[in-house]
């Protein structure tokens, strides 16, 4: 017999209240609330009790087939998560009744826009007196991803000039607020005059609505012709084609993200003439030692108040596919939470 542990036998063979994504499109249109059971548990495995889920453009990707590690349908979307433990499968060190925030199983259908989510336990971390529910739900993955990024990859160092698009989004806050707290000058774009002030209450030095003007030109004027050290780009696509037009001699392109549909494409000729880098960052690349001491720097720095999670709203499980097609159509600056 497994070595499980649980707070509740019974748990594994009950039915749940989850999303499931149906089919390929808009969320709105593939999101279906119904039941299920998670079945029992592998090596490694937690179940979780779901207090608060965040949603992201991930969840969005995948309802519409085109993120990379959508499973086969049908699936439980939702990446991130903060709850409770109320069952370890074999090989976890991890109590039942620990609270934990982190990401789900969702590359295996098993996400957390569910009562109860899946996790493995390397994908899992201590929520911080600080942080409530919802904002413990949306902190993981876009601050893990932008210190990694900033931090780890990119070397950035105090009185360097990064720049950051899709700067109102989720993962373009948590860089913003995290370049602004290590001592750079942020410059900012975002689609909108709301956005752009509302990445300047971010912490943004300069802010680019790309509604009415063009990035390069802004860039430029505001580093004296120089160009920023660093390009943070959650878009893809054109925008970070054309981030080669104001980037700093030995300046990093960091492609964190394709919102615009597509990856960007630099060739190599253009790298080795202006003597510029494309720097990969993922967190799960990295060692688990690794990523819990970025999550405790990170911790600090929000219990400092240097960095604090933006939940544009707070929805009910029922609203989550509502809420999922806000992020679609992106009318969200910040996050959403979904309360359970």
């Amino acid at each position: 017999m497994p070595n499980i542990r649980a707070e509740n036998k019974k748990t594994q063979g009950e039915a749940v209240r989850r999303w499931q994504v149906e089919g390929q499109g808009e969320p709105i249109g593939v999101l279906r609330l119904g039941e299920g059971a998670l079945g029992a548990l592998r090596p490694g495995e937690l179940r979780i009790r779901v207090a608060a889920s965040g949603i992201g453009l991930p969840d969005v990707l995948m309802c519409r087939g085109t993120y990379p590690l959508t499973p086969s349908l049908p699936f439980t979307p939702g990446q991130e998560f903060v709850g409770t433990v109320i069952e370890t499968g074999p090989g976890v060190a991890t109590e039942v009744g620990t609270r934990l925030m982190g990401v789900a199983a969702f590359m295996i259908g098993h996400g957390s826009f569910a009562d109860e989510c899946i996790t493995y336990e390397a994908m899992t971390f201590p929520v911080g007196p600080a942080l409530d529910d919802a904002s413990a739900a949306c902190f993981t993955i876009g601050y893990h991803t932008a210190y990694l990024a900033l931090v780890r990859r990119a070397k950035l160092c105090a009185g360097e000039t990064v720049l950051v698009h899709g700067g109102a989004g989720g993962t373009g806050t948590a860089a913003i607020q995290l370049a602004h707290a290590l001592g750079a000058t942020v410059i900012a774009t975002a689609g909108g005059a709301e956005k752009a002030e509302f990445c300047r209450e971010m912490g943004a030095n300069v802010v680019v609505d790309t509604s009415a003007r063009d990035f390069v030109s802004v860039v430029e004027k505001h580093t004296g012709g120089r160009g920023a050290d660093i390009v943070f780009d959650p878009v893809g696509g054109a925008v970070f084609e054309r981030s080669v037009d104001c980037i700093a001699r030995e300046g990093r392109l960091l492609p964190i993200g394709f919102a615009c549909g597509r990856w960007g494409v630099v060739g190599v000729e253009t790298l080795a003439f202006r003597n510029i880098s494309i720097v990969g960052a993922l967190s799960g690349g990295f060692e688990r030692t690794e990523m819990l001491a970025v999550h405790e720097t990170l911790l600090a720095l929000h219990e400092s108040g240097k960095i604090a999670v933006v939940i544009d709203q707070r929805i009910g499980f029922a609203e989550i596919a509502a809420g999922a097609q806000r992020v679609a159509d992106r009318l969200v600056r910040g996050r959403i939470a979904a309360m359970l």
